[in-house]
């Protein structure tokens, strides 16, 4: 990241707010002291502003804040662009659907690398965030749950940067899928809005298929490998490393067994319904294959109901004293694992046909128009207790 000054004020204007000056650096409380001294207040979004609906005391007030922010060494830059949270909103009113924007500021040059995790790009962007100083950015959001990241273009007058948050429930095994990639928008809102909606979103939401169908793929493929180790185990007695099997240690090894497996099934759970509901059989060369979709489906809903009613029944066992003898949570998972085993076969015995299914129902990577039909994901699933915590 390039070397700036300790303490920094850039201005920006904003029709709404008036002035808006976002206060960072290492030193950015200098800044935001200065910024209050001569009359700015603090936001919601932590930028700060000035209204101008006294034109002469906002003069005077600018013209106090350069010797000010002078004393306590920060400097003062007067941005060519409008507030970033005013371009945000207006492009947001322009996409089709439901959206809404909020600006984030990241007032120390470190809080914008906390973006580096969640952010689920290829481009420019992540590079952005990276290696460029980028004191705020601005979050679009639409109902169905799809969050994207809004900047200015480092280096450039009038461009701006947009990609994309990974969604929820996706883990680190699948992370090499390829992720879209952020592109470059034009200043004026509506040509902005345009792009996003002709252009980014149907890459997103090509990238996002392909990336649930290899989620659960890769999650049928380890139940699978589980289940044969688990069986050549039974059969030979021994482990896969030809050492012989303990009998005392069965019960613990089944019960290994089952709690991977379960945790793999979680993802089928969470990334195979929206995957469902794309498929068309009927459009393919396998129309055949309606009956065993239907299986799926209705083995699905079984599962999701057994997973609330496992959550239900964890929230209860926390609250029982803690003299409750242990048995009672091994029996609550016993009772667990035998519910979901048929529902886990159901899915292992037409595995195959779903993902030539959802591969045939993948949307078109870049000429399709943004499909509003898009089923969301689906609410992520409870932190297991020592994960860490989600983005902001």
């Amino acid at each position: 990241m390039p070397s700036n000054p300790p303490a920094e004020i850039t201005l920006a204007l904003s029709a709404s707010a008036g002035i808006v000056a976002v206060a960072h650096g290492e030193r950015y409380r200098w800044a935001q002291t200065a910024l209050k001294r001569v009359g700015f207040q603090r936001r919601d979004d932590g930028a700060f502003a000035l209204a101008v609906n006294n034109p002469q005391a906002a003069r005077d007030a600018v013209h106090q804040l350069i010797p000010t922010a002078r004393r306590h060494q920060a400097t003062v830059t007067a941005s060519t662009r409008r507030y970033l949270g005013d371009v945000a909103d207006e492009i947001a009113a322009h996409l089709p659907g439901t959206w809404s924007a909020k600006v984030e500021v990241y007032s120390h040059p470190l809080w914008q690398h906390d973006l580096l995790p969640w952010l689920w790009d290829a481009g420019e962007l992540i590079h952005a965030v990276q290696t460029e100083r980028l004191p705020c950015t601005a979050i679009l959001t639409e109902d169905t749950g799809i969050e994207l990241l809004l900047t200015e273009r480092p280096g450039h007058q009038h461009d701006y940067l947009l990609g994309a948050f990974a969604p929820n429930g996706f883990d680190e095994h699948v992370a090499q899928t390829s992720p879209p990639s952020s592109i470059v928008l034009p200043a004026a809102p509506e040509q902005a809005a345009h792009a996003i909606a002709n252009r980014f979103l149907p890459a997103y939401h090509y990238a996002l298929h392909t990336r649930r169908r290899a989620t659960v793929a890769f999650a049928l493929e380890r139940i699978r490998e589980e289940y044969d180790a688990r069986q050549a185990t039974r059969e030979s007695g021994r482990f896969s490393d030809g050492s012989p099997m303990n009998p005392d240690h069965i019960p613990d090894l089944e019960g290994q067994s089952a709690d991977f497996i379960w945790q793999e099934f979680r993802d089928v759970l969470t990334h195979a319904p929206p995957l469902l509901d794309q498929c068309r059989p009927a459009e393919t060369t396998w129309p055949e294959d309606a009956a065993a979709l239907d299986r799926l489906r209705e083995a699905l809903a079984q599962g999701t109901g057994i997973l609330a009613d496992w959550n239900a029944r964890l929230d209860d066992l926390r609250q029982t004293p803690a003299a409750l003898p242990a048995e009672t949570y091994g029996d609550a998972k016993a009772e667990r694992d035998a519910r979901m085993m048929p529902v886990i076969e159901a899915w292992m015995a037409d595995c195959e046909v779903f993902l030539r299914q959802a591969r045939a129902a993948a949307p078109l990577h870049a000429l399709a128009a943004h499909d509003h039909a898009v089923r969301a994901l689906p609410p992520a699933l409870p932190t297991p207790p020592g994960a860490s915590s989600a983005r902001r």
